[in-house]
């Protein structure tokens, strides 16, 4: 099964969903085996970093506008090439073993939907596969 979450979301922030992550874990009554979370924007990313402290996030999304400026060489129409660029650097997905019917995170990791191209109303799917 496919579980689909919707997000609200704001200009370019990233979003910890590792709770909805688990319950669609939990809810799938699957134990051990392989939990895929993925997008299907173009301007948004999902990615494995540290919850605990917030200026991990702010730092990050401050690097990655340092490698992808806006400019006013990009030919895109739309004006978001640096959210396209992002969301290609980061990726669209992202995967985590599932043990005991738990995520099998490190102690201080989160899962982010990372919005770089918002506001938005955004989706994230998660399917948990056995084995």
């Amino acid at each position: 099964m496919i579980y689909e979450f919707t997000l609200k979301t704001e200009k370019e922030q990233f979003y910890n969903i590792t709770q909805q992550v688990q319950e669609a874990v939990s809810r799938s009554g699957i134990t051990d085996g392989l939990c895929v979370i993925y997008t299907t924007h173009t301007t948004a990313g999902i990615t494995i970093n540290e919850n605990a402290d917030p200026d991990v996030v702010r730092d990050m999304l401050l690097a990655i506008d340092r490698l992808f400026p806006q400019s006013v060489d990009y030919r895109h129409a739309e004006g978001n090439t640096p959210a396209h660029l992002k969301s290609s650097f980061l990726g669209c997905s992202t995967q985590v073993l599932v043990a005991d019917a738990q995520l099998l995170l490190g102690i201080w990791q989160g899962i982010y939907f990372c919005e770089f191209d918002g506001p938005r109303s955004r989706r994230f799917y998660v399917k948990i596969l056995e084995g």
